[in-house]
């Protein structure tokens, strides 16, 4: 009798001792938790989401919302041990390493600037995808958007000099200007007429060998483009690539005499290039439980992020169909709208 009363103290003591271990331990994990849903038809913080100037644009009801992921922990504020089995127990939480969000490599400062200008780019590309999908005409003019180091263009050309020609041939745009550097083979030189505050410059610039075995000079091209009104984009401080699709629907439904959505409330997640692609992103399990509390009926994935639908707390609660580019989102929402071929729609 005595021994078992003595193996039920130190058995509690134990558990006490790792309760009280297990609060103060910190691991080196994230807790991905479902964030935002924000509407992009609707406002936040007193302003619109999206707000047109300078043509006609139209309210409508319904809601296409991008979703959002919210961390806890990090290299300034790791969760405890507890916290972490928590979450990996729970049915819409999520436990990732540390280093998925945070490379050792970079601060957290540096990640949050990073994060700042993927969303600053792919604002831009969503106004440009839109812009494409509706056949309005923009101006693009392809500029330097990155010079590597230890490359031929290094010490040459700087960040956002504006390329007007390669080897005397005009270029439009950032595919013309990196199709007309790769025409060469690798060792050639190449002549680029840029202009630089206001004046134009000429350089001749070796190439040398990639990987892939193409001729380059060590720059990133970006395309710096002029739309024919104003588009501006208001979410805050949050960061990233993967509203990008929503926000060219946003754009688009602003845009367009009669809505998207026909009333109903979409939300979905997905990066989005000028072209209309629509890529993979991280996070859908908990983007879904948003954008399910939010009361999205649909929800729009990139195809590539499909196998991660599969596991959601909500999944079998909401609909979901995958997207590959803009205008298969469109063609979707018009399946929405109508009620003519869901049926039909691609699902993950």
């Amino acid at each position: 009798m005595f021994r078992r009363a003595m193996t039920l103290v130190v058995s509690a003591v134990l558990l006490v001792g790792f309760a009280v271990g297990g609060m103060f331990l910190r691991v080196p994990y994230l807790v991905a938790s479902p964030g935002l849903a924000l509407n992009t038809l609707d406002e936040f913080d007193g302003e619109e989401v999206i707000r047109i100037e300078g043509r006609e644009s139209y309210e409508h009801d319904g809601g296409l919302s991008m979703v959002t992921v919210q961390y806890a922990g990090g290299p300034n504020s790791r969760v405890d041990l507890f916290t972490a089995l928590s979450a990996w127990l729970s049915p819409s939480q999520a436990v990732l390493p540390e280093e998925a969000i945070f490379p050792p490599d970079r601060s957290p400062e540096e990640i949050s600037q990073a994060q700042a200008l993927q969303m600053d780019d792919s604002q831009n590309a969503a106004v440009a995808a839109a812009l494409n999908e509706l056949g309005v005409e923009y101006e693009t003019t392809p500029i330097v958007a990155g010079v590597s180091e230890d490359f031929p263009a290094e010490g040459v050309l700087e960040l956002e000099d504006v390329i007007l020609e390669v080897d005397g041939d005009p270029v439009a745009d950032k595919s013309e200007a990196v199709a007309a550097v790769r025409e060469r083979e690798p060792g050639d030189p190449v002549r680029i007429t840029y202009e630089r505050g206001g004046e134009e410059r000429e350089a001749e610039i070796d190439t040398v060998e990639s990987e892939e075995g193409d001729p380059l000079i060590g720059v990133m091209i970006g395309d710096d483009m002029t739309f024919p009104f104003e588009v501006d984009i208001s979410v805050g401080e949050i960061g990233g690539p993967s509203a990008g699709m929503m926000f060219a629907l946003g754009v688009m439904d602003r845009l367009s005499s009669e809505g998207l959505t026909g009333g109903h409330h979409v939300a979905g997640s997905g990066t989005i290039d000028v072209e209309g692609n629509v890529g993979g992103v991280s996070g859908v399990q908990q983007k879904m439980v948003s954008a399910k509390r939010e009361g999205a009926e649909y929800f729009l994935v990139a195809a590539d992020s499909c196998d991660q639908t599969f596991e959601s707390a909500v999944t079998g609660e909401i609909e979901v169909f995958k997207v590959a580019t803009l205008t298969d989102a469109v063609t979707a929402l018009d399946a929405v709208r109508t009620g003519d071929g869901l049926e039909d729609l691609p699902r993950c």
